[in-house]
This record gives structure tokens, C-alpha cells and sequence, in this order.
């Protein structure tokens, strides 16, 4: 099996224990009181089966770019939100509606172009010290600016975050490598001040996607989905030495593959923003004997910026509203 065989496989069985921890947080949701406290939840199989399900995403992630570029290992993480869409239809207690089929589809199709293209070696080339100090000032000051107060904050944030969590992988990526190589000491500064790196811009991801769900779902998540990808293939394009395969043929193709990923992300997105809403109708007219339903939707969450389901309980009066 080649390295790129093992990088989508990895990336593979990621997002499928990224969307199973969602799915496993969604169900102890239901189960559990919303004014239930953190000690509470520790006493909780669910919750640490959740844990150990989103630790495991995140290992498998970090194998996978081991063995693949940031090119190929990054656009597969939307692979998660493709995932959590039908598994969170289940837990909100509704089918997967036509558009939700239409951007599964279009982002599968796309995702199976840019694997076409992107190049088939595992990565060897690393940050230096300097280049990775670079990143990691070069992403502050973006986020900086993007952070500004100003218009559209939900979206401005969401693009933070991706970007964030991007340079997170791509600094993975380089701390991975580094280590498993063999060709220096395991601790050196450069070793030590990228897993500081590293460690920064995933919380940093976290914390800014948290605050751009806070107006909205639907247009943020696109956005996170896709800036995420797109920051971590620049610095593999124009750092690590990356390339696309097939020249210009490769070329039109992978730009065919992100239109068609693109397209089907929004699709996506929108889809889960408008779910919510879809329940809140039903709910306004509940039927007798029915208990109190729970609707989930897709945030943000883990150490690469995972979209994973937060269930949000929505009671209704006994006689209605």
C-alpha cells in the first residue's frame, strides 16, 4: 500500500470517528439534564466514549498527515461534515432532505477529483525555525485583522478559524514529521516551539469558531470548512515543495473538483442552518403524547476544527405554546 493509499484511509476512518463522537454527544445530550454539571458528566460511559472517539479523530489526522501532503490529508476533512449530516438528520429525527443528498454528492465528486490530483509521495520536507516562526506571525496578523470589530463578524471569525486551523495541521505536519524521521533530536528548539505553535492556533481555531456560530450556522460553517483546506495547501504549496500531478489537465481538474467541494460544503451548511429552524415549526405544533424532541446541528469542534453535533433541547409547554 503507497503512502497516498494510507493517508485517505487514515483520513477515512478520522472522519468516521469524528461524526460517531458527535452522534455519541448528541445521544447523552437527550439523556441528560440541561443543568446537569461537569463532574456529572464524568461519571458518564457516553461522554468519555465521546472523548476517546474525538482523540482518536484527531491521532488518525495526525498519521494521516504523516504520510500524505497537506493538498490531499486537508480537503478529505470535509469528509466529517458529509458524515455528520445524515447521522445528525437521525438524531434530530428527520430524513435527509434533497439538498442535504445534492451536497453530499457534489462534495464526494469534488473530494474524488483533488485526490486525483494531488501528489502521491509522503511529505519529507518540513518549516525550518524560521519559516515556522513566519507562519505563526503571518496567521496572528491575519487574525488580527479579521478579528477587527466591523460588519459581518460571524463570517470574519469563521474565516479565522479556518485559516487557524490550517496552519495548525500544517505545523502538525512538520512536528510529525520531525519526530518520526529520525534525522535529529527528538527535543530541539524547533521541535519544542512548534508544538507550542501548534497547541495555540487549535484552541485558538476552537475559541474563534465558537464565537462565529454565535449569529448563525450555516454561512460560518462553509466558511471554516473551506478556509481550513485552503490555508493549510498554501503553506504545502509554497513552502513544502507540493505539487499537483498531471500538469495542466491535473491543474483544471482539481480547480473542477474545488468548485464542485465548494458548492457542495455551501449546499451543506445551509441545509444544517435551516434544519433547526424546519424542527422549531414542528414543534410549534406538537402532537399529543409526544415528548419533548431534540434537534441537533453541526458546530465546531476538536483540535483541528472537526465539525461535530451539538444537540440543543427544545422544550415546549405542556397544551402548547
Amino acid at each position: 500500500m503507497n503512502a497516498t493509499a494510507i493517508a485517505v484511509a487514515l483520513s477515512l476512518v478520522s472522519a468516521a470517528a469524528y461524526a460517531s463522537a458527535a452522534v455519541a454527544q448528541a445521544r447523552l445530550a437527550e439523556r441528560t439534564d440541561p443543568g446537569a454539571g461537569f463532574l456529572r458528566l464524568l461519571g458518564r460511559g457516553a461522554w468519555w466514549w465521546s472523548v476517546g472517539l474525538n482523540a482518536g479523530g484527531a491521532l488518525l489526522h495526525v498519521a494521516a498527515l504523516r504520510y500524505g501532503p497537506l493538498t490531499l490529508v486537508q480537503p478529505l476533512g470535509a469528509l466529517t461534515l458529509v458524515a455528520a449530516v445524515p447521522l445528525g438528520a437521525r438524531a434530530a429525527g428527520r430524513r435527509v432532505t434533497r439538498i442535504e443528498w445534492r451536497g453530499t454528492i457534489l462534495t464526494l465528486l469534488g473530494l474524488g477529483a483533488l485526490l486525483l490530483t494531488a501528489g502521491g509521495t509522503a511529505p519529507h520536507e518540513t518549516l525550518s525555525l524560521p519559516e515556522a516562526l513566519a507562519v505563526g506571525a503571518g496567521t496572528m496578523a491575519v487574525v488580527a485583522g479579521l478579528s477587527r470589530p466591523g460588519a459581518r463578524p460571524g463570517l470574519r471569525h469563521a474565516a479565522a478559524s479556518g485559516i487557524t486551523s490550517g496552519v495548525a495541521s500544517a505545523l502538525t505536519q512538520t512536528l510529525t514529521v520531525s519526530v518520526t524521521d529520525h534525522t535529529g533530536p527528538l527535543l530541539s528548539w524547533r521541535v519544542v516551539i512548534v508544538a507550542v505553535l501548534v497547541s495555540a492556533f487549535a484552541m485558538s481555531g476552537l475559541l474563534l469558531a465558537q464565537t462565529a456560530y454565535r449569529g448563525g450556522l450555516g454561512a460560518p460553517l462553509a466558511v471554516v470548512t473551506l478556509a481550513n483546506p485552503v490555508a493549510a495547501a498554501a503553506i504545502g504549496l509554497a513552502l513544502l515543495g507540493e505539487r499537483l500531478q498531471g500538469g495542466t489537465i491535473s491543474l483544471v481538474l482539481a480547480l473542477l473538483g474545488t468548485a464542485a467541494a465548494v458548492r457542495g460544503v455551501i449546499l451543506l451548511s445551509r441545509a444544517q442552518a435551516a434544519a433547526p429552524a424546519a424542527i422549531d415549526r414542528s414543534v410549534a405544533q406538537p402532537e399529543r403524547g409526544t415528548g419533548s424532541p431534540t434537534r441537533a446541528v453541526i458546530g465546531s469542534r476538536g483540535p483541528f476544527d472537526q465539525p461535530t453535533l451539538h444537540p440543543e433541547s427544545v422544550r415546549t409547554p405542556v397544551g402548547g405554546p
